[in-house]
């Protein structure tokens, strides 16, 4: 069955800290029309404070997903927005929330599932997060005051893709996805990470780095490939390459 357009849309808290700040941003999202949250590693949930901030958007709470990490918070999605208060070392695109909206929506009527990810209150996203992102949003606040709370961050971008989605008198999303051949579409998350696994076993295996920073390197290939949206046909090509390189190192050391 076709997803309605609203249903496209994961908003993903990672580490939240303070309990009440899970349950106003229940509340944000549920008043713009959207229920799924998931849950990266709560410091606690669920907990009395998160229900009475909440303030009725008890169904979004009740169906909020908890995970241990990051790529199980981004499980089955194809797209990936990180929120960040400040420009970070990661070299992402950064969007302000119009733009972000923007994407995500052409994402969702591509028939793909869109996260939008924020950080820990305090820390916000670390790089290793915002690296499993597609593009990083900033919300152009005051350069002497610019930190928002977690729920007003929440509310923002809601409203931004609520604003655009009544805007949008484009072909609605189900006429879309009749037409989409699943192994068209960009891997979702879990697939590219299992990539990127790979990916870094290989480079090990053929002794690529020599000296250089494995991070530094594996940062870039994730900034590339995450530009070019695999498709899952496309990932699978590359894991045989991958493969084969690793079979070819292994009879050169056995020769060795």
């Amino acid at each position: 069955m076709a997803l309605a357009p609203y249903d496209h849309f994961r908003f993903v808290l990672v580490r939240t800290s303070h309990s009440g700040n899970i349950g106003s941003a229940a509340r944000a999202i549920r008043t713009m029309g959207f229920d799924r949250l998931t849950l990266v590693a709560p410091s606690r949930f669920p907990d009395p404070e998160a229900t009475a901030l909440a303030a009725g958007a008890d169904d979004v709470l009740g169906n909020a997903v908890v995970v241990d990490d990051l790529v199980g918070g981004l499980a089955g999605t194809t797209f990936a927005l990180g929120l960040s208060a400040r420009r970070r070392g990661v070299n992402l695109p950064e969007l302000d929330p119009r733009e972000g909206a923007a994407q995500a929506i052409a994402a969702a009527r591509r028939g793909e599932q869109v996260a939008l990810v924020f950080g820990n209150e305090r820390t916000g996203l670390e790089n290793d997060e915002l690296s499993r992102c597609h593009a990083m949003v900033r919300i152009p606040s005051v350069d002497d005051f610019s930190s928002l709370n977690l729920s007003q961050a929440v509310q923002v971008v809601a409203y931004e893709i609520r604003s655009a989605l009544l805007a949008d008198a484009a072909e609605p999303v189900a006429a879309v996805e009749a037409e989409v051949d699943p192994d068209e579409v960009p891997a979702d998350a879990e697939q590219v990470e299992r990539f990127f696994t790979h990916l870094g076993e290989t480079l090990d295996d053929i002794e690529f780095h020599k000296g250089r920073s494995p991070t530094t390197i594996m940062l870039k290939l994730r900034k590339l490939f995450l530009r070019a949206r695999p498709e899952l046909r496309e990932l699978r090509i590359l894991h045989g390459i991958l493969a084969d390189a690793q079979r070819m190192a292994g009879m050169a050391k056995k020769r060795d």
